[in-house]
């Protein structure tokens, strides 16, 4: 299948019923592992890599290897740019070859975040590709390194966001947070529904790591259509890691954690695509 638009996707999860993963893949090992998953349960997949997760894993240098995965996938892949933060990454990442990008203005007055939006929406058209924003703010950061309090969206902001920037896909706040939860997740699941009665446009679900299988299905039925997950991925490989060194204590090879690492993404995929109902709707 070839590189396809995040829009394609999320189309096809609405009229059957599921939801997509969107999963941060910060190596080369996680991003075979993520494609590996959705290729056995034949489900479409979002790869994404946020601003924040640069320093790590460098657009330049990940970007191109992501693409070429997703060209090369027996099932349809979008390349996300997840919480753009400025026009210019986002330009770049577009220059790159992904597919769909995100704007996150959250932080921002909804006058300024409507209008960067717009832009970034102009910029993701001239490409072919699907632009996502956010409104309201998911609690917590996608590093881990802020405690951002959750400010749910609000329901005539979406109208009137959405009139104004004609996006594609918006991440909405109902209790979600980005990172591990301190506490039990509690959703605002009739928040939800309300947004979903006010905008057409596919909803997004911002920190799925650490949500119940059926919370998130019940996301799924009200109206969400993509869900991003990270903290947990990155808790598997580590919990995956921690095993193998007290197990395999002078056997550990670099060729071998590489290996650990590409399977505790498969498996923690594999998981969340079944979880969202999407393996075998090709």
């Amino acid at each position: 299948m070839p590189l396809v638009n995040m829009s394609t996707i999320l189309k096809h999860a609405d009229e059957n019923g599921y939801g997509v993963g969107a999963f941060n893949t910060l190596s080369i090992d996680a991003v075979k592992g993520a494609i590996r998953a959705a290729e056995e349960l034949n489900s479409p997949i979002i790869l994404q890599l946020a601003q924040v997760q640069l320093k790590q894993s460098p657009l330049e240098l990940l970007g191109p290897a992501m693409i070429e995965a997703a060209r090369n996938s027996k099932v349809p892949v979008a390349v996300h740019f997840d919480h753009g933060e400025d026009l210019d990454h986002i330009r770049q990442a577009l220059e790159i070859g992904f597919s769909s990008v995100m704007f996150d203005g959250a932080s921002l007055s909804l006058e300024e975040n409507i209008r960067i939006s717009i832009e970034a929406k102009r910029l993701a058209d001239m490409y072919d590709a699907t632009c996502e924003a956010e409104l309201g703010r998911v609690g917590g950061s996608e590093d881990g390194n802020e405690a951002i309090a959750m400010m749910s969206t609000d329901v005539d902001a979406v109208r009137r966001f959405v009139e104004s920037t004609n996006i594609d896909a918006l991440a909405v706040a109902i209790g979600n947070a980005h990172g591990p939860y301190l506490d039990k997740p509690n959703l605002q699941f009739s928040r939800l529904a309300e947004i979903d009665n006010a905008t057409s446009v596919p909803l997004v679900l911002h920190g799925g790591s650490g949500i119940s299988k059926d919370d998130f299905r019940k996301t799924i039925k009200i109206g969400i259509q993509k869900i991003n997950v990270a903290t947990a991925i990155q808790q598997q490989i580590v919990g995956d890691v921690v095993d193998m060194v007290v197990n395999l204590d002078n056997k550990l090879t670099y060729t071998v954690m590489y290996d650990l690492i590409e399977n505790a993404v498969y498996k923690s995929v594999k998981e969340h695509l079944i979880t969202f109902m999407s393996n075998c709707r090709l």
